[in-house]
């Protein structure tokens, strides 16, 4: 467990297996359609106007966010947006920002409603379904910003977690001018870990949540001369029974 490959297994396999799968750029690329990798650049550019994250209880103001809810109904293809809802997570899984409601502004309404936001959401919830078969998916998505404004910036200022639903995504958008954000991932069951540090936009690590748990170590700027440094990343989480809610 928690060794990649040199020659890589299918992420169904990989998933169940290993609980854990890390897909290069190209092999994200591979399941999804022809058009998305030129389509994707407009809808990055959305990550430079998230809004600052208000509920941050370190007392920081390095992360920026956005956040809205989908239900993927697996039998007809349908991905329908609901209406947009509080982030809840129990404090068992987040002991720092669990047991309340955190509210923050919804993606923006042209990056929801572009084909190539759909496709990604809605591919991945199929290979998901391959692994853990069922009628649909309840999609949280998570555009993050973590900037090194303030000298450091924390990914996971919860520390090593599980997040309460069946599979996570975390996907590389951008990273500039930074150097640590080590990801690390554990067998929650054991001791057998892996670490790495992402570095090319468009990896994702896709994970079994009810097997690993996981984290990212801080982000610092890479040398004097650029404090303005961030880390871009795309958060995805597939439940089966339903939004997490008090």
């Amino acid at each position: 467990m928690f060794t990649l490959p040199t020659v890589p297994k299918p992420a169904a396999q990989a998933l169940s297996q290993d609980g854990l799968s890390l897909l290069t750029p190209s092999d994200l690329a591979a399941t999804l359609p022809a058009y998305w990798a030129q389509a994707w650049p407009a809808l990055a550019n959305s990550w430079d106007r998230l809004p600052p994250d208000a509920h941050l209880k370190d007392g920081g103001h390095y992360r920026r966010r956005r956040h809205s809810c989908y239900v993927q109904h697996l039998d007809s293809g349908q991905l329908e947006q609901v209406a947009h809802r509080a982030h809840w997570q129990p404090v068992d899984y987040n002991a720092m920002h669990g047991g309340f409601e955190r509210w923050f502004e919804p993606v923006e309404p042209a990056v929801a409603s572009a084909p190539a936001w759909a496709a990604l959401l809605t591919r991945l919830g199929q290979l998901f379904s391959q692994v853990q078969p069922g009628p649909r998916w309840y999609i949280e998505a998570h555009q993050f910003r973590i900037d090194t404004a303030g000298g450091v910036g924390r990914p996971t200022p919860e520390g090593a977690h599980r997040d309460g639903v069946d599979f996570v995504v975390v996907m590389l958008v951008a990273r500039r001018r930074v150097k640590g954000g080590e990801t690390r991932v554990f067998d929650a069951n054991g001791p057998h870990g892996l670490r790495f540090v992402m570095q090319e936009p468009l990896t994702a690590l896709l994970l079994d949540d009810s097997r690993v748990i996981h984290e990212t170590t801080p982000i610092l700027p890479l040398d004097a001369a650029t404090p303005d440094g961030y880390r871009d990343t795309l958060v995805l989480t597939y439940r089966a029974s339903g939004f997490q809610a008090r």
